[in-house]
């Protein structure tokens, strides 16, 4: 199979639950040795993988090219100036290489709690927080009478020279036209290539109404990729999440499959891609190795 056909095709390493701590050093290394082009870091506090902003330091610290993202980090529960100081400062440090994506909440029900919000609020929550983390990286002071984050002169001291891109996850029909609305982008998680163009076309209806845009190459997916049949106990968890789609849809089984599920993405729209194993005890270094080989020629 050739190149993609579409927009201007990324693929990025996701370290996904089945983390990397162990080797994320090795893992890090070799993700700049192959040139690859990004490596994101999902938000699961009570699993083995590290912090996603700890690990965006990590890996940014150890290479001069590599594209750092959060697929997502949660964004209600934290406060805004905070969140804004530490993009600020991964964006010095590392200039053109952070991607920050935002969630509503955590995927496991059991950590929500650790991210406290008034109780139904978390929507607005995320709308004021997102808009002042957007202020604060552009502004040298922001003063906010925010209804839950009130602010007086508030600075994270110097700004990223260039404005950071703000993408926003989630699939949930309610949040689709808060990316339209608030968001430079969006990444979604287990959908199928119809759902993702139905909500490319939801989102970018919403930006539309709101008088922006979202650029057209800013729509992504993630996508677990299994060495061979993939893991029962994923595609059971997958058919509890989405118990109205087969789940063999969402988990393409080797590199061949895999493509092709990937131009469908293409075909509804996408053109930025989190790839990581499916496959529990996946051996990094060679999966890394395969994945530059099958999927890094396909970029456009």
């Amino acid at each position: 199979m050739g190149r993609l056909v579409g927009m201007k095709v990324r693929f990025g390493v996701g370290l996904g639950p089945l983390g990397a701590d162990e080797h994320l050093a090795a893992v890090v290394d070799r993700l700049e040795e192959l040139r690859l082009d990004s490596l994101w870091f999902s938000e699961q506090v009570s699993a083995p993988q590290v912090d996603p902003v700890v690990g965006q330091a990590f890996a940014v610290a150890r290479t001069a090219r590599l594209k750092v993202g959060t697929g997502v980090a949660v964004l209600p529960g934290r406060h805004p100036v905070l969140v804004a100081k530490q993009l600020a400062s991964l964006a010095r440090l590392a200039p053109g290489r952070v991607l920050p994506v935002f969630g509503l909440q955590p995927a496991r029900a059991a950590e929500r709690a650790w991210f406290p919000v008034p109780e139904g609020r978390r929507g607005a929550v995320f709308d004021e927080a997102l808009l002042l983390v957007r202020r604060l990286l552009t502004e040298e002071r922001v003063t906010s009478a925010g209804e839950f984050f009130p602010l007086e002169e508030a600075s994270i001291g110097p700004l990223p020279a260039k404005p950071l891109d703000l993408w926003l996850g989630g699939s949930a029909p309610a949040g689709l036209p808060r990316v339209g609305r608030l968001g430079d982008g969006w990444l979604g998680s287990f959908l199928t290539p119809g759902e993702c163009a139905a909500a490319v076309a939801t989102i970018q209806r919403a930006a539309a109404e709101a008088g922006r845009t979202v650029d057209p190459e800013h729509f992504g997916i993630s996508v677990p990729v299994a060495a061979g049949e993939p893991d029962a106990r994923l595609l059971r968890g997958l058919a509890g999440r989405r118990p109205d789609v087969d789940p063999r849809m969402l988990v393409p089984a080797g590199w061949a499959e895999a493509r092709r599920l990937l131009q469908s993405y293409v075909d509804a729209g996408l053109s930025k891609f989190v790839v990581r194993p499916a496959s529990p005890g996946t051996p990094w270094l060679p999966w890394l190795d395969e994945f530059a080989a099958e999927l890094v020629p396909l970029q456009t």
